[in-house]
């Protein structure tokens, strides 16, 4: 029998504190960056409301995935938001936030990202870090860098603008290995070392410090031949506030390629030349933004995914997806769980959701004992990889 989904009413939970307090935060902030018109205004703020008294309200029947969001919110018909599993009720709210904005109806807001404004301001951030890492590593060699690059794409992870407690410490420190749960940067290293990855499948997470992070390292994966070609998966639309689109990946491309210090530059170039020879593709799927977990990937997606050598998941959503956002316990094998992924992946994210696996027996509560909130500060990650279906070859 499978473990219950995390829910939104949970007692005390961060997912119950999530709906009743962060995403009202998340349209006060929207308000505060943005110059909406008055109607607009009233629209985030009957949303607001609606978290806190109201029943979910449905998208317009004329809306173009008012059916897929139908169909998710069908067992719960009538429900308020606490009633809603937390991963239905976080993805729905960041769609119902685009429905409030008018994102996807003509007219002068058409396409306009409610979060352009935050996530301009996280760009500059990452760019500084960006250059302050490339001062830190110069002279180091190959395995190194590549397992520095890891940790630099696991910890760029905290910089999650939907979650502004973690949002303000994205860089890695000198004292980070007993913070990564599960650590897997060499098996990783080896795969990438032994010219089996051809083809590496990254689904992004978060734009800012986060993808320059990742850019950074996908940069150096290419430059070095250790991956053929990078099919690179971003957003199609605003997504958890600061999720990577197109335009946002762009923007930080062009970015470091304007900025003074030759290695941010030369990485900008480095990325403009593999997009210009196909090394590196673009891609959005409309899986991404939808409240579906990796169980029910569509036929097609899935199909592309098992053309991937690796398949490298960021982030806490992604994570979430995996285990279907369930009260899993903390011993549990990611594998055993995971046999229906069509490719090897590795899981990179810190930790912001009250899900944890993969852990020897113990740990947990070990952890517990001296971090009460271990699960959703940010502070603890993992580098996780995963062959699912070798493992179950094995095991039959």
């Amino acid at each position: 029998m499978l473990p219950p989904f995390l829910m939104a009413s949970d007692p005390g939970s961060f997912a119950r504190h999530t709906i009743q307090r962060r995403k009202p935060g998340v349209i006060a902030q929207v308000i505060a960056t943005q110059r909406y018109p008055a109607e607009i205004v009233a629209a985030l703020e009957g949303l607001a409301a609606e978290l806190q008294a109201g029943p979910v309200g449905l998208l317009p029947e004329g809306a173009h995935d008012a059916q897929e969001w139908r169909q998710a919110l069908h067992p719960w018909q009538g429900a308020a938001w606490l009633d809603l599993p937390w991963f239905l009720a976080e993805t729905y709210f960041y769609r119902r936030i685009l429905a409030a904005v008018r994102f996807f109806e003509p007219g002068p807001l058409f396409l306009l990202d409610p979060y352009e404004p935050q996530k301009r301001e996280a760009l500059g951030e990452g760019l500084a870090a960006t250059q302050r890492h490339y001062g830190a590593v110069s002279g180091l060699d190959l395995e190194t860098r590549v397992q520095i690059g890891l940790a630099r794409c696991l910890w760029g992870n905290r910089a999650d603008l939907s979650n502004i407690a973690v949002a303000a410490s994205s860089e890695a420190d000198g004292e980070e290995s007993h913070r990564i749960l599960v650590d897997h940067r060499r098996v990783v290293w080896e795969l990438l070392a032994s010219g089996r990855v051809h083809r590496l499948d990254w689904v992004a997470d978060n734009s800012g410090p986060e993808i320059l992070a990742d850019m950074g390292l996908i940069g150096l994966l290419l430059e070095h031949d250790l991956v053929g070609q990078v099919r690179l998966h971003l957003k199609a639309q605003p997504f958890y506030v600061s999720d990577t689109m197109p335009k946002d990946y762009a923007l930080a491309r062009q970015a470091l390629e304007a900025m003074s210090d030759p290695a941010c530059r030369r990485l900008g170039a480095t990325l403009r030349r593999a997009e210009e020879d196909g090394r590196i593709q673009i891609e959005s799927h409309w899986f991404w933004t939808t409240s579906r977990h990796f169980t029910a990937l569509p036929p097609d997606l899935a199909e592309h995914l098992a053309g991937a050598d690796l398949v490298l998941l960021k982030g806490d959503v992604n994570y979430r997806r995996l285990l279907e956002d369930r009260h899993w316990p903390h011993t549990t094998d990611l594998a055993e769980v995971t046999r229906y992924m069509p490719a090897p992946y590795v899981t990179l994210r810190t930790l912001k959701a009250e899900l944890m696996v993969g852990l020897a027996p113990g740990v947990a509560e070990a952890i517990a004992e001296q971090d009460a909130d271990w699960l959703v500060n940010g502070e603890r990650g993992l580098i996780h990889y995963v062959d699912a279906m070798r493992t179950a070859q094995a095991e039959g």
